[in-house]
């Protein structure tokens, strides 16, 4: 399942990318120009934004794995918990604020003037499937781990019974306490696997969502050739892409994989949105982002990244924490995090104004 879920990543990623042709293919729409365009200037300053984004991802992403050698960032600390629900508003944001929005306003574009797009409200429906879907794949992968999981544990505890040898009441009393202390062991241990499975299928599910518009919003910084467009974005960009990669890596660190596969997501997603401005800058001369095609395309994924990291902040991101044990006991921790929360949402609100 692991493994379905890296495909599905690597085939939205190529789906995304194959915007440039779809865009180029269909120009019944004007194509927009840029005032003060300057390519020379616009270039540089792309150069720039795919170092700057790609070091804010991996500084980001990183961060939480820091708690390998600073206590006050481990998983059970109420530091951990306050900058996850930091991170989890900036997702949160980043759905309802800047990508919904967006998908509204392509899939409402006056350059579609042919088919249902004006009769209907496409971007919300769209969302609201993805939300649906992901919910289902969710519900899916955790149940296939945890009765996978059940299995060998099950398998386990077969091996580890022992024959209680009847040498009386003696014999009987001393198998008994063993086995219970077996059986409470073997409890312990399913309870964690399943949050770590949990959490495996969160961290997973959640990269799906945030790679489709990474991609995205990277390609629309490669392809402008307006400096006085690229900086703001440059700048918002870098931001975000840090404060997304502070929530991918919180639920990276509670998944507990491997090196191997904390590298490999880690690098998946400091390298999106930089491979999205490279195509960008590999198209500009061409792209038109007005073409229905492009239009109708973009604005179908932006609506389901939407839909997919709205259900991730919310259910597997906001709900798991703010209904843990631990926060519900403790009244200044709920603080913490509702103040945490609000701050994400709203320092991620306002880059909206750049970008």
């Amino acid at each position: 399942m692991a493994t379905d879920l890296k495909l599905a990543a690597f085939l939205c990623l190529l789906a995304v990318s194959s915007l440039p042709l779809l865009a180029v293919a269909d120009c019944e729409c004007e194509a927009s120009t840029d005032e003060d365009s300057n390519k020379g200037k616009a270039l540089t300053l792309k150069i720039i934004a795919i170092f700057s984004i790609l070091v804010s991802s991996a500084v980001g992403c990183a961060i939480p794995s820091l708690g390998r050698r600073f206590s006050a960032l481990r998983p059970d600390t109420d530091l951990f918990f306050a900058v996850k629900a930091f991170a989890a508003g900036v997702i949160l944001a980043t759905a309802f604020v800047h990508i919904l929005p967006d998908a509204f306003e392509k899939l409402g574009s006056p350059c579609l003037v042919d088919g249902p797009w004006k009769k209907f409200p496409f971007a919300g429906f769209v969302a609201m499937l993805a939300a649906i879907a992901t919910l289902v794949v969710d519900t899916i992968a955790t149940g296939y781990f945890q009765r996978a999981h059940a299995r060998s544990s099950s398998a386990a505890v077969g091996d580890m019974e022992t024959p209680v040898h009847a040498h009386g009441e003696h014999g009987h009393c001393h198998g008994m306490p063993s086995l219970i202390a077996s059986s409470s062991s073997t409890s312990n241990t399913d309870e964690g696997g399943a949050h770590l499975l949990r959490h495996r299928v969160i961290s997973q599910v959640l990269e799906l969502g945030i790679i489709v518009h990474s991609v995205i919003i990277g390609m629309s910084l490669g392809a402008s050739e307006s400096p006085s467009t690229i900086r703001p974005l440059l700048v918002a960009l870098t931001f975000h892409q840090f404060f997304e990669g502070l929530g991918l890596g919180g639920c990276i660190v509670q998944a507990r994989f491997r090196l191997r596969s904390v590298v490999t997501m880690a690098l998946f997603f400091s390298l999106t949105t930089p491979v999205g401005v490279v195509i960008g800058i590999g198209i500009s001369s061409a792209y038109n982002e007005n073409s229905p095609r492009a239009l109708i395309t973009e604005g179908v994924l932006t609506a389901a990244a939407a839909g997919i990291l709205n259900y991730m902040a919310l259910v597997d991101l906001l709900a798991e924490d703010f209904m843990n044990s631990r926060v519900q006991n403790s009244g200044k921790l709920q603080v913490i995090l509702n103040v945490s929360l609000l701050l994400g949402t709203a320092l991620m609100s306002m880059l909206a104004i750049w970008a």
